[in-house]
């Protein structure tokens, strides 16, 4: 809803009342044209209305929230109505179509229905009827409630998330449908139109141009928006218009993710005493990334049960357990060598304090290496020990299919056989494993 302007208190009858016209997104639900609240405040003790104003403002606060909830409720039961006459059509062979849409179209197929519901002697039944004939509107969906409803029909696809992957892939979502509802207001997504979308669209090209942001940011909300409509669109069979089609930004320059040289890790990053101040945990775990490549989120989630420290060539697996992996290629197993078989040494269980916490820990190592001055440049950061690894790699010319093995990427040719072997994998590593610092 758009903001409006604070109400002010109204004189009726020596009393100050809330005054207040339903808006036009509400009257559907609360059928009076006016509201008249008493705020139980006399004229004659407050004169001003001073007392009134605030009293005014509560109030108004509270009956906009009841129009929220009004409407929430009658949406839901409205859609729970949809979904039913809709399953139900289909259990008739139909795809569901609302009276209107029916009467707009051929009348054979009106006839067609009316057949059907006299064939199958449930002429009497209402659901029956409602069904068949599209009894239901199809369900009201406002902005606001467009990531619920989105998260409701991608439910499975949630299922193999950790808490923290859940709320990383629902924040740019809600950042994305925030900022549209700020420039276009808590509208129907039935209602949306191409103007709308422009809107938006200008909207985050004068951001761009007035305050530096991004335009791949601007590209990832619109495109985040579309994703939503069109899969709220194709489940409930809205047959909303493609607003938001061939609206993303030219211009966007592809992110360089650096890498530190091999020296400037040994000599500066692993130097005696260089990681003072952070806590075992985060310091072991740069080491362990070091020496492995592995992504933040896999060293940070490696358990007991992914750790094999007793086996002839140690090495850590990494498997689902209890969240998703980037990719279907990044289950893999890696030896340990250098400082991060020494680091998991001292953490056999993992590292708990940061399990399902990769950007703490990120936020954490990136603070402190930009205070010590070990980020020789603004893109450099922990995650480039990751990119570093895979230059390291190429370096001793290792084989393409030993590093994708390793970085846990696809490989170029199909996959024949169980691929590199951890011994094989190891011989590699140990070619470029970094020397730990004597103090670990």
């Amino acid at each position: 809803m758009r903001r409006s302007a604070a109400p002010k208190p109204h004189k009726r009858e020596g009393i100050w009342y809330l005054v207040r016209r339903v808006p036009k997104e509400f009257a559907a639900f609360d059928r009076r044209c006016l509201v008249r609240i008493s705020t139980g405040v006399a004229v004659a003790d407050d004169p001003r209305g001073v007392r009134a104003r605030d009293a005014v403002q509560s109030l108004g606060a509270g009956l906009e929230a009841y129009w929220r909830r009004l409407r929430e409720g009658q949406s839901a039961e409205a859609g729970l109505r949809f979904e039913a006459a809709r399953k139900r059509a289909r259990s008739f062979g139909l795809a569901y179509r609302t009276n209107e849409e029916l009467a707009a179209g051929p009348l054979d197929e009106l006839m067609a229905r009316i057949k059907l519901l006299l064939d199958k002697k449930s002429i009497e039944d209402a659901q029956d009827v409602s069904a068949v004939m599209g009894g239901e509107k199809r369900p009201a969906v406002r902005l606001s409630g467009l990531i619920k409803e989105f998260e409701t029909i991608e439910q499975q696809n949630l299922l193999a998330m950790s808490p923290n992957q859940i709320k990383k892939w629902r924040n740019p979502k809600k950042r994305a449908v925030a900022n549209l509802v700020g420039v276009i207001g808590d509208k129907e997504i039935a209602s949306l139109t191409r103007d709308d979308a422009i809107a938006f669209r200008e909207w985050w090209q004068k951001r761009i141009v007035e305050d530096g942001l991004d335009i791949g940011t601007a590209n990832k909300d619109i495109g985040h928006v579309s994703k939503m409509l069109r899969v709220v669109d194709l489940t409930h069979q809205l047959k909303l218009e493609p607003v938001f089609r061939n609206l993303r930004l030219s211009g966007a320059v592809p992110g360089q993710r650096a890498a530190f040289t091999a020296e400037f890790i040994q000599e500066k990053i692993l130097a005696e005493g260089a990681l003072d101040g952070l806590n075992d945990e985060a310091r072991h775990l740069i080491y362990v990334i070091a020496d492995t490549g592995l992504r933040l989120s896999e060293a940070a989630n490696l358990t007991t049960e992914t750790i094999h420290l007793d086996r002839e060539i140690p090495h850590v697996r990494v498997r689902p357990n209890g969240r998703r992996l980037k990719t279907g290629h990044s289950a893999r197993d890696i030896p340990l060598v250098g400082g991060a078989l020494a680091a998991i040494k001292l953490h056999p269980d993992g590292f708990p304090r940061y399990r399902d916490k990769a950007a703490s820990l990120s936020a954490l190592v990136n603070k402190v290496l930009a205070s010590k001055e070990l980020l020789p440049t603004s893109e450099h950061s922990l995650y480039s020990l990751r990119h570093t690894f895979e230059d390291r790699l190429t370096a001793v010319e290792a084989p393409e299919k030993v590093i994708a093995s390793l970085m846990g990427h696809k490989w170029i040719r199909p996959k024949y056989g169980a691929g590199p072997s951890l011994a094989q994998k190891r011989e590699w590593l140990q070619k470029i494993a970094f020397t730990p610092p004597g103090r670990m």
